[in-house]
């Protein structure tokens, strides 16, 4: 919902700071989408495949929604490429962290 609201004015960031926002954010829903996954003990490529594309599908949606259902909002395609990068960055980290964490079982 937030990602379709009037943004305030808030004070300009770095160039780019928009995208390292956009890429941090799917980041975070990505690994806890997949650490719940790891959760339930579904930890084939096909989950980790299907979070990144969930996460970047729901990102492409919310810039169309945002170019086409609002006046104050643009979409933009480069959002939607820092969301696909944040998301696969989520799921990586989660991923590190699980297998890291089964070699260390197996080492006992």
């Amino acid at each position: 919902m937030a990602s379709l609201w009037e943004q305030p004015c808030l004070p300009a960031g770095f160039a780019g700071s928009d995208k390292l926002l956009h890429g941090l954010m799917y980041a975070i829903l990505a690994a806890a989408t997949m650490g719940g996954m790891v959760v339930i003990r579904r930890t084939q490529i096909r989950s980790y495949m299907g979070v990144v594309i969930g996460a970047t599908l729901y990102g492409a949606l919310l810039e169309l929604l945002q170019h086409f259902c609002t006046e104050y909002r643009t979409g933009d395609i480069v959002d939607v490429y820092a969301d696909c990068l944040g998301a696969l960055a989520g799921v990586l980290f989660i991923a590190l962290l699980y297998y890291s964490r089964q070699q260390f079982k197996h080492k006992k």
